[in-house]
């Protein structure tokens, strides 16, 4: 005998399909544009913001006074220099939470990862030596000493070098990354900060800020030598290089603006106002969007490079030092 359905099971039935669509929209599917992991100098933290709605989503704490930043080749890993705790903090990206803490020498600053993600380097700044970490185990592999207070590092786009800036030495130190030493030294512009290689590896962009004006160094990779200077602005620190190799965006601390240069002509072809105090900046990896620490704006600028200006400014913790987004 067939069974007809009660007036309640019936109201149930047609209620369902309700109840799943008010559900998916109330709870929406997790964001599918990356994040960017931003280092807070005097609040000891890092920012996570969802680089889709220009949101912080999450703030992880980490050790006292964290500066740089890396991400592993794969995003799982965001490690961050701590330089007033001597240590590494290893946050899990998707946990969004710290799973652990390594030494890595006195007072480190600048970090970047080996092509494969199996080391990590760290730049102890007041140790004036490279710290060598083994991302598999957390353990050091080798100390380098470079010249007096490094500041920021940056691996050659074939892996073979490490280029360390050294600010009061006004010299980069060449690390062979094979055999972990200093096979090189190349003077530079008064106080230099940040580096980007050129995605054929030929040439590496240095910006040196304690000169009036600031200085962008243009190095031959082959020779290890400066092969042009080109005037920038105030301050001059991060320097990015797009994925085709034709303009290199340079960030400055006072003129608290992002320069753009032509590669080509190395001219400057425009100057893009955002926070104040701009140090470092990385972009998203379709390059449509370039993200900027402004320290002493407690915030990230956020740059439409098409547009060349900033769309969306992101209140963060205080005094950001770095920006790192996943490739």
């Amino acid at each position: 005998m067939r069974r007809t359905p009660h007036r309640n099971e019936r109201s149930l039935g047609m209620l369902v399909p309700f109840l799943v669509a008010f559900l998916a929209g109330a709870c929406p599917a997790a964001s599918a544009a990356p994040m960017a992991y931003v280092t807070n100098e005097k609040s000891d933290d890092v920012s996570v913001i969802d680089t889709g709605t220009n949101k912080v989503v999450r703030t992880v704490r980490v050790g006292k006074r964290p500066r740089g930043v890396a991400i592993s080749p794969d995003g799982r890993h965001v490690y961050i220099s701590n330089g007033n705790s001597d240590s590494i903090s290893v946050i899990d990206a998707v946990a969004g939470k710290v799973v652990a803490t390594w030494p890595a020498g006195v007072d480190p600053e600048g970090v970047a990862l080996s092509r494969d993600g199996t080391r990590l380097y760290a730049v102890n700044e007041n140790g004036g030596t490279v710290t060598v970490i083994d991302t598999g185990s957390g353990k050091t592999v080798a100390t380098i000493e470079v010249e007096t207070e490094p500041e920021f590092i940056a691996i050659s786009t074939n892996g073979q070098f490490a280029y360390v800036s050294n600010e009061t030495s006004s010299t980069l130190s060449v690390i062979d990354t094979t055999a972990l030493k200093v096979v090189g030294t190349i003077p530079v512009a008064k106080n230099p900060r940040g580096i980007a290689f050129s995605p054929d590896g030929k040439l590496a962009y240095v910006a040196s800020e304690q000169v009036e004006p600031g200085i962008l160094s243009v190095i031959d990779t082959a020779g290890h030598k400066v092969m042009r200077t080109i005037s920038v602005g105030e301050r001059p620190v991060g320097v990015v290089v797009t994925r085709d190799g034709k303009r290199v965006y340079v960030a400055h601390g006072r003129s608290n603006a992002v320069y753009v240069i032509d590669a080509h002509t190395m001219a400057i072809t425009g100057q893009i106002p955002v926070g104040q105090r701009a140090w470092y900046l990385s972009f998203t990896p379709d390059e449509s969007r370039l993200y900027v620490a402004c320290g002493r704006s407690d915030s990230v600028s956020v740059i439409d490079v098409a547009a060349a200006k900033v769309i969306a400014t992101v209140p963060v913790g205080k005094t950001p030092f770095a920006v790192a987004i996943p490739k």
